[in-house]
């Protein structure tokens, strides 16, 4: 799969799997802004003229409007937008019975807004091309309840769903493909809770069918596909990688 040329966004790219999809497009030929409050990952330094990193907030309307207008102002185009922001706060994220609603306005601000505003900057760059992907990262926690809830998270990475779903309805007209990635278990630094814990690496090998924690790679792999001529006929979906997990019973 060659990207050669084209210009690529990945929000909340600094880290994760967010990272492993800034150097995977990199790699395959791509122009990619990535755009994230971390700090610049040591991993890009391999990657300058390739990788352009603006660290800043994804909620904030301009700080996206322009990072995303001066990339394709600079390289003449926008071709693909990837969303991979989020955060699941695991010590205030509770039942929406108990929890602090700031954390819930929060969580939705960030898991979901985040997304709505690349992409609302995103696709007019993407109009003018003629042609354009996006693929958003949801969860499978949006397909099912929890006894140990966190339910701003889940309802959160539902509702990237359902915009994935409009936005490919919206522009498919213009050539513009829209679909969302459901990760189950992956060892990631949003559950770094599990690094060092070898009981709770071997209960989730256990739990997944296909008997391993996914790995930021996996993911990485369903995005670059989704991105590429190769799903050309696919939009307004959604793939989901968690090694069966929701196919169990």
């Amino acid at each position: 799969m060659s990207f050669e040329g084209a210009q690529a966004v990945v929000a909340g790219g600094g880290g994760g799997i967010g990272l492993r999809v800034a150097l995977d497009l990199a790699e395959a030929g791509a122009n990619v802004l990535v755009m994230d409050m971390k700090d610049e990952p040591a991993e890009f330094a391999d990657h300058r003229g390739r990788i352009t990193f603006k660290q800043g907030d994804v909620t904030d309307e301009v700080f996206v409007q322009q990072s995303i207008d001066d990339a394709a102002l600079s390289s003449g185009r926008l071709d693909y937008l990837v969303n991979t922001t989020g955060v699941l706060w695991f010590d205030r994220d509770k039942s929406c019975t108990e929890m602090d609603m700031d954390v819930w306005d929060r969580v939705l601000t960030i898991n979901v807004k985040s997304f709505a505003l690349t992409a609302r900057f995103a696709i007019p760059h993407m109009k003018r091309t003629g042609k354009g992907a996006m693929v958003h990262i949801s969860s499978m926690d949006a397909m099912r309840g929890d006894n140990r809830p966190q339910d701003a998270y889940g309802v959160s990475k539902a509702g990237v769903i359902r915009l994935s779903k409009s936005l490919a309805i919206q522009f498919a007209g213009d050539g513009i493909r829209s679909n969302s990635i459901l990760p189950g278990p992956i060892r990631s630094p949003m559950q770094a809770r599990w690094e060092g814990d070898d009981d709770a690496i071997s209960a989730i090998n256990n739990h997944v069918p296909l008997g391993r924690v996914g790995e930021v790679e996996d993911i990485a792999n369903a995005t670059m596909f989704l991105l590429s001529d190769k799903a050309s006929y696919i939009t307004g979906t959604e793939l989901i990688v968690d090694g069966g997990c929701l196919a169990k019973p």
